[in-house]
């Protein structure tokens, strides 16, 4: 082995070292999921005092474009090619979005749509065209980003943060500690700076496409993983960074409007959101630091991850559910009888989920990957020279100890 050839190896094992399961994101991915879910059921039934704290539930987004990117980056290997990684990405995705898309299609839209149903529409098959192969998320225009299922919007998002991960690795493959931590402040610099544009500047930042607005987000958790996998450990109590976004989000709902005109809470109020983003990225890095070292974590145990497993299908037919509820029942308006409503709507959107996932999500991605897996081998035995040995799929032990990240995609 040559000189060279040993230090390109030292280079590459970032990513061929062997990493541990972190099956606390996959439990703390689905708190996310819920707080979506919390702020839309802001349409059909509000509770009194507490939906200002339900109107940040849209944050859930934000963090799972955070945890989208740290999961890529932990779970990650260099003998991993990038059709075979893209062909997983859309196994991942792909089947249960159609399905889903599909499901939501006669909620959302009508021939002959209620005026007194905004959110119903009528059918525009050109746009509804946009959102089969995920291209709606493109646009600024809200008749087109939410077209077809509206919560499929971000996964035009994560399919183009998909595209440039790749090419993102290659460039981060030898830097190790101080690439990710340049990439790190880079991308914490871009979210800080984005809602300070879009008010100094709206006219320009209001014409970035959504996808690349938010994909310093994908890129943050990225570096903290990369940063991790480098060896970077700082140790933060994941109790206190989860207390510090609940006090974030408690002095925006009920502090900040007694005192708009003081200087620095107007600041705090402006800087809201990339705030929150900065802590999610924090908390995620905690949580994933505490499992590494086999600490305790509330959110491994054995209901948060099965719901963890669930929640992608859940943000995918929460809306569609909740909008069903609003057709047939109409606003319930804001009362804590609503708390019926939450549970009912949160059962039966969690019923779908599983149906989804069970049926169509797994069982697609099982055979998408088995597939690629075969092609893999087959590929590699001819190129050695040999027969192709069977190659595991998803729902094997192991190619599911493959997955370190867990269950959170």
């Amino acid at each position: 082995m040559t000189l060279a050839h040993t230090t390109t190896e030292r280079r590459l094992s970032i990513f061929v070292s062997p990493r541990p399961r972190l099956d606390s994101l996959t439990g703390l991915r689905w708190w996310a999921a819920f707080g979506v879910f919390l702020f839309h059921m802001g349409v059909l039934a509000e509770l009194p005092g507490v939906s200002g704290l339900a109107n940040y539930g849209y944050m859930g987004v934000a963090f799972f474009f955070v945890l989208s990117g740290f999961v890529i980056a932990w779970s990650h290997r260099d003998s991993t090619s990038a059709p075979t990684f893209y062909w997983r990405r859309f196994g991942r995705i792909y089947p249960a979005h159609f399905v889903a898309l599909l499901i939501a299609l006669p909620v959302f839209y009508s021939a002959n749509p209620d005026a007194s149903a905004d959110w119903v529409k009528p059918y525009d098959w050109g746009i509804l065209s946009l959102s089969i192969p995920l291209l709606q998320g493109w646009s600024n225009d809200p008749v087109v980003l939410f077209s077809g299922n509206p919560a499929a919007w971000t996964l035009t998002a994560e399919f183009f943060f998909y595209a440039i991960t790749p090419l993102l690795f290659v460039a981060m493959r030898g830097l190790r500690a101080r690439g990710a931590a340049v990439l790190a402040v880079v991308s914490a610099a871009a979210i800080v700076t984005y809602p300070i544009g879009k008010l100094k500047a709206p006219e320009l930042f209001d014409m970035i496409p959504p996808p690349v607005a938010r994909v310093s987000e994908y890129t943050l958790g990225v570096a903290l993983a990369l940063l991790l996998m480098s060896g970077v450990r700082v140790k933060v109590p994941p109790l206190l960074v989860g207390s510090a976004i609940a006090a974030v989000v408690v002095a925006q709902v009920f502090v900040a409007p007694r005192f708009p005109d003081i200087y620095l809470i107007a600041v705090f109020s402006k800087l809201i959101v990339p705030i929150l983003v900065l802590l999610f990225a924090l908390l995620i890095y905690s949580v994933a630091l505490r499992d590494i070292r086999g600490g305790f974590s509330s959110y491994r145990n054995r209901v948060l991850v099965k719901l963890g497993e669930v929640s992608f299908a859940f943000y995918l037919v929460h809306a569609t559910v909740l909008y069903t509820f609003l057709a047939i029942f109409g606003y319930q308006g804001s009362s804590w009888r609503n708390l019926g409503w939450y549970a009912v709507t949160f059962v039966v959107a969690l019923a779908l989920a599983w149906l989804l996932h069970s049926f169509v999500e797994k069982p697609c991605e099982r055979v998408i990957r088995g597939w690629r897996s075969r092609h893999d081998a087959a590929k590699a035995a001819k190129s050695a020279g040999a027969d192709p040995a069977p190659a595991p799929v998803a729902a094997d032990p192991a190619a599911k100890a493959a997955n370190p990240a867990g269950g959170a995609r």
